[in-house]
């Protein structure tokens, strides 16, 4: 019996019975874990919305966060989750209200803890590989090109809705293109 109030429910610590189940995104999603301490999941923009990336494995690994970003190329996003990730494996403290800096083109980024409720419409693939929450995630917020963020009044339309808040419970997020699925 463990002491850990929220022990490890992954698929790698835990075998389900379904391990022959797994779908070629799972496996790859397992390798990367494993050989990488996380996967970095990108869905890109389409017709529906802008795109998002969110990590994998960060909590198993690192017993670190998750990580979401939206509203940037996934790649971009990719790229800015790894160098978080690369922070959290080698001790960084990534938690709700902290500010990370050098992330996107060197202006800070906000860390904003998700709202549980948002995870079946983000995270599938995570709560796949975790089983079921809790598990946490927080939001890396992006500044516009000034360091405002999101939630300024002073940020242009643009930007104002390229992200969600997803720290907001949905009900009280505005409606707009990250709330249609709802």
């Amino acid at each position: 019996m463990t002491d850990d109030p929220f022990p490890c429910r992954c698929v790698l610590c835990h075998d389900y019975g379904d391990r022959g189940d797994a779908d070629r995104g799972d496996l790859t999603i397992i390798e990367n874990v494993q050989q990488h301490g996380w996967h970095v999941v990108m869905v890109p923009e389409d017709d529906i919305g802008p795109g998002f990336a969110y990590t994998i494995g960060l909590s198993h690994t690192h017993s670190a966060p998750e990580l979401a970003m939206f509203g940037l190329d996934v790649h971009a996003m990719h790229l800015m989750l790894n160098t978080l990730g690369k922070e959290a494996a080698i001790g960084a403290v990534l938690d709700d209200g902290r500010h990370r800096h050098d992330v996107v083109d060197g202006r800070e980024v906000a860390l904003k803890k998700v709202d549980l409720r948002w995870y079946r419409t983000f995270f599938g693939r995570a709560i796949g590989f975790y089983r079921r929450p809790p598990f946490p995630v927080l939001q890396v917020v992006w500044p516009d090109p000034e360091g405002r963020f999101h939630w300024d009044e002073q940020v242009g339309q643009r930007y104002r809705e390229s992200q969600p808040q997803l720290w907001l419970p949905p009900g009280e997020h505005s409606a707009g293109i990250w709330t249609t699925e709802l």
